[in-house]
């Protein structure tokens, strides 16, 4: 008798989240930003955050108005927020990436991308991030969109490799 073995290439992708897709992702169960944000916690892809990343998701999340237009209480907001930090690859920066981007909040997110050589950088916000100086860092600047679409394709496929 003979064993046949096959082999699937799984490819996990190392991905830079911006807030936004976080926060679209808890706004609504519907849409890419919630698949993505669904997939970092079945660990089918690895969310790379820096402290600054992670205390921007905080900023942002655990504001009074938001934590009511996501019908959050403070305690399941930290416990997401905890959830992503015990997921996600941690990453120290110790240099600053100023590649000209209009609003210099996001630099935080390309210096993470960089730093841990992501494979993408999924943002809502792609038009200012598409202004910026960005070549040669190694990764692309994707919509959540557009990186669910090209995962829903590779996936099609059996797998796929980067």
């Amino acid at each position: 008798m003979e064993i046949v073995t096959i082999c699937a290439i799984i490819t996990i992708y190392d991905i830079t989240v911006d807030t936004n897709v976080i926060f679209s992702a808890l706004y609504s169960n519907r849409g890419a930003s919630h698949l993505i944000v669904k997939m970092i916690i079945d660990e089918e892809i690895k969310l790379a955050v820096s402290p600054q990343i992670y205390f921007e998701y905080y900023d942002v999340l655990m504001r009074e108005e938001n934590l009511k237009l996501l019908n959050l209480s403070v305690k399941k907001g930290e416990d997401f927020l905890d959830l992503l930090a015990l997921l996600a690859q941690k990453h120290s920066i110790y240099y600053l990436l100023r590649p000209n981007l209009p609003d210099e909040n996001d630099n935080i997110f390309m210096e993470c991308a960089f730093a841990s050589n992501s494979d993408y950088l999924v943002t809502s916000n792609i038009k200012d991030f598409k202004q910026g100086e960005l070549k040669g860092f190694g990764f692309r600047v994707v919509t959540p969109k557009e990186f669910y679409k090209m995962l829903s394709r590779r996936d099609s496929f059996g797998g796929g490799q980067k």
